[in-house]
């Protein structure tokens, strides 16, 4: 569905906090509809392209919403955290790293047919940048690496759960699972392999085509079925990630400036003003985790190697925005 006039305007009049909870709902209806009759990867890319209006307003009459992005915006750490105080003993978190909205619709679809409840499903926030660590270190981890055999120690903001973070297939993660009541459980996928198709010629057709199969799989869903034995589990990521190909090229004088500054990537830690253009190109931003210059919308240019195909950290809707997906067992916790 294209973005039309009147929802622009509504934003426009909005208060920063309904103009965000606007945007995200717009972007959860449209990534997270079943898929019809064409192929996921068509679908996917269609649904991709029709957020270009938002990135765009985003980028020009409403670049400003950026700044009050961490005061207004549910974040995930914030919603997870408020989510394991509230709940009982009996809680399970699986971290999907770089987990976006585009892959909603197998979680959803598997879930109801391997006859899991659906508690709540909705987008939330990742962290600025949106990237691993800033979200590890808003959990309380430090970072990543933190949770591998249950080395977490007891400060971070899921109290008492049993942690693990893992690259391995599927079908040896359930065996990690225990009988812990409470577990965090954090798999490198799907960031692997939107960096894996991060070159040229590849991107997001081959990254949704490797999704469906993942989130297809019996090997997936025995590890959400195992966390999910005795236990409320909510399916959720760090931060999503931009189909960059999908992006126009910047003007000469934008490129020259962006490349100087972010190289091949979409942020990068600087005290500095962002550019002299208006609308801006780039923003700088103070963010609970420091200062930094963010690439504004979508915009890709020349570098060496080629611009990444893939990427995330910087300012559009499907790196900022992941999904919060609770499952329970039919009849169970």
């Amino acid at each position: 569905m294209t973005v039309d006039c009147s929802f622009l305007n509504t934003l426009q009049r909005s208060s920063p906090k309904d103009a965000w909870a606007a945007i995200f709902d717009h972007a959860w209806e449209v990534c997270t509809a079943p898929f019809g009759s064409g192929t996921p990867e068509s679908e996917v890319w269609k649904r991709d392209r029709e957020l270009s209006d938002i990135d765009l307003f985003l980028a020009t009459a409403g670049w400003d919403l950026w700044s009050h992005f961490e005061s207004e915006v549910d974040r995930t750490s914030d919603v997870l955290a408020n989510w394991w105080n509230d709940s009982h003993s009996g809680r399970a978190v699986l971290i999907l790293d770089a987990l976006s909205l585009r892959e909603v619709p197998w979680l959803i679809a598997g879930a109801e047919e391997r006859g899991l409840n659906v508690v709540q499903a909705r987008p939330t926030g990742a962290e600025l940048p949106a990237d691993t660590t800033p979200f590890a270190k808003a959990m309380g981890f430090g970072q990543r690496s933190s949770l591998s055999s249950n080395n977490a120690g007891s400060s971070h903001r899921l109290p008492g759960a049993r942690t693990e973070t893992t690259d391995i297939p599927w079908e040896d993660c359930a065996a990690f699972v225990g009988a812990e009541p409470d577990w965090a459980f954090w798999h490198h996928w799907p960031d692997k392999d939107v960096h894996d198709f991060a070159d040229a010629g590849e991107g997001l057709r081959p990254l949704v085509a490797k999704a469906s199969e993942h989130l297809q799989s019996d090997a997936f869903w025995k590890l959400v079925e195992r966390l999910a034995e005795g236990r409320r589990l909510v399916i959720t990521s760090d931060h999503g990630y931009a189909a960059s190909e999908m992006f126009p090229d910047a003007a000469t004088d934008h490129a020259d400036y962006l490349k100087k500054t972010f190289k091949s990537g979409r942020c990068v830690a600087s005290d500095e003003a962002h550019g002299h253009w208006v609308p801006p190109i780039d923003l700088q931003l103070h963010t609970q985790h420091g200062s930094h210059l963010f690439v504004n919308g979508r915009r890709k240019w020349k570098s060496a190697g080629g611009y990444p195909t893939l990427t995330h950290g910087g300012l559009s809707v499907l790196e900022v925005a992941v999904p919060f997906i609770e499952l329970s067992r039919k009849g169970g916790a």
